[in-house]
C-alpha cells in the first residue's frame, strides 16, 4: 500500500461545491439521498465499522443517473446524444433522456454484460456494440457525435458527470455518520473525483481511498507516476471500471483529492461480492465490490476505523453472477 499524503483541504478541482448543490435540483429525487447504514453484519469478517452507501436503489441500478439527469436537464427536447458506455452509463443516459423526449444513441463493447445492452436498448436508445473494448468504443462515439454534429456525453471529462457523482460526497458529509475512510471503485474516475472533492473540501480528515482490480490498473498507475499511464488490455470481471486511457484533465484532479489508489486481485473482488450477499443481502456487480475487496486485502490498515464504501451498481448477469459467488470461478 502507499503512504496517505498531505492535501489541501480545499482542492482546486474543475468542480464546484456550489454548483454541485444547485445541481441536485435538477436530479430527479429517485437518485437522491440514497440509504447509508452501518451493516453489522459485515463486521466481524472486515474487522471495521463498516457503513453501505447504496447506489442501487434506483431505476437504473447504478449512480450514474446522478450525472446523466444534469446532461439531459440541460437539453432542448429532440436534442440528440451520443455516449460511449461500459454499460451504466449507457443505461442512465437512456433514462434521463427518454424522460425528457432525448434521441440517445450508446456505444458500447461487446465484453459489456447482456443485461446492460438489453436494458439500453429497453429503454428506447439506439445501440451500437463493437467487437472491441470500451475504448475503442468512446473512439467511436466521438467520431459519431462529429459527424452528426450532436452532443457527446463523455463520462468523467463532463464535469456534469463527476458533479453529479458528487452529489453522493454531499449526502456524505452530511449524515450523522462518522467517517475515518471512504472506498470508492475508480475507473474514468467521475465518482473518485467527485466525491472525493466535496469530501476534501467539506470534511478533509476523511481519508479517500480509491480502488480499481489488478487486471485495469491505468488509472491507479497515472495516479501513482502522476502522470498519464496507458495500457494494452485490461482482464477483469470488473467491466464498469475496465478502461485503458485515462483523461489527463481527470487525473489532474484525482491527484488532489485521493490519499491513496490501491489495486486489487480479483479473487478479492469475488469474495467481496459473496459477502455482500451473505451479509447484507445485496447481488452487486464487481465493481460495486471493490471497497470491499481493499479490506479484506489489508485488513491491518482499516482495523477498527469507520469506513464507508460505495456500492456503486448491481447491474450483472446472473449466469456469470452465480459462477463467480458460487463456484469463485471467473472464467
Amino acid at each position: 500500500m502507499y503512504k496517505r499524503r498531505t492535501l489541501n483541504p480545499v482542492p482546486h478541482t474543475r468542480l464546484n461545491t456550489d454548483r454541485i448543490r444547485a445541481a441536485r435540483e435538477a436530479i430527479n429525487p429517485v437518485f437522491l439521498n440514497t440509504p447509508l447504514y452501518r451493516c453489522e453484519p459485515l463486521e466481524p469478517h472486515l474487522g471495521c465499522a463498516i457503513s453501505i452507501k447504496l447506489e442501487t436503489a434506483n431505476p437504473v441500478r447504478c449512480f450514474k443517473g446522478r450525472g446523466t439527469e444534469i446532461v439531459a436537464s440541460q437539453q432542448t427536447r429532440g436534442n440528440e446524444l451520443v455516449c460511449a458506455s461500459a454499460g451504466n452509463l449507457g443505461q442512465a443516459l437512456a433514462w434521463s433522456g427518454r424522460a425528457r423526449d432525448l434521441n440517445v444513441t450508446v456505444v458500447a463493447s461487446h465484453k459489456a454484460p447482456k443485461a446492460k445492452l438489453d436494458r439500453i436498448r429497453a429503454l428506447g436508445a439506439t445501440l451500437e456494440v463493437l467487437e472491441a473494448d470500451f475504448d475503442t468504443a468512446r473512439d467511436r462515439a466521438v467520431e459519431i457525435a462529429q459527424h452528426r454534429g450532436i452532443r457527446l456525453v463523455e463520462d468523467s471529462l463532463d464535469i456534469e458527470t463527476c458533479e453529479g457523482a458528487a452529489a453522493i460526497g454531499l449526502e456524505l458529509v452530511e449524515a450523522a455518520h462518522k467517517l475515518d475512510t471512504v472506498l470508492i471503485a475508480l475507473g474514468g474516475g467521475a465518482m473518485a473525483t467527485g466525491i472525493g472533492h466535496v469530501v476534501k473540501e467539506l470534511a478533509p480528515h476523511v481519508e479517500v481511498v480509491c480502488v480499481q482490480p489488478q487486471g485495469a490498473p491505468a488509472m491507479t498507475r497515472s495516479w501513482r507516476e502522476k502522470r498519464v499511464i496507458t495500457t494494452d488490455s485490461t482482464n477483469t470481471i470488473a467491466d464498469g471500471v475496465a478502461g485503458r486511457r485515462p483523461i489527463p484533465e481527470v487525473l489532474e484532479d484525482l491527484l488532489l483529492v485521493a490519499d491513496d489508489a490501491v489495486l486489487v486481485e480479483e479473487e478479492s473482488i469475488i469474495r467481496g461480492m459473496r459477502m455482500l450477499f451473505d451479509h447484507a443481502g445485496l447481488v452487486v456487480e464487481p465493481s460495486a465490490a471493490l471497497g470491499v475487496a481493499a479490506i479484506l486485502e489489508d485488513r491491518e490498515r482499516f482495523a477498527n476505523k469507520r469506513v464507508a464504501t460505495i456500492v456503486c451498481g448491481g447491474n450483472v448477469d446472473m449466469d456469470a453472477y452465480h459462477q463467480w459467488v458460487m463456484t469463485g470461478r471467473t472464467g
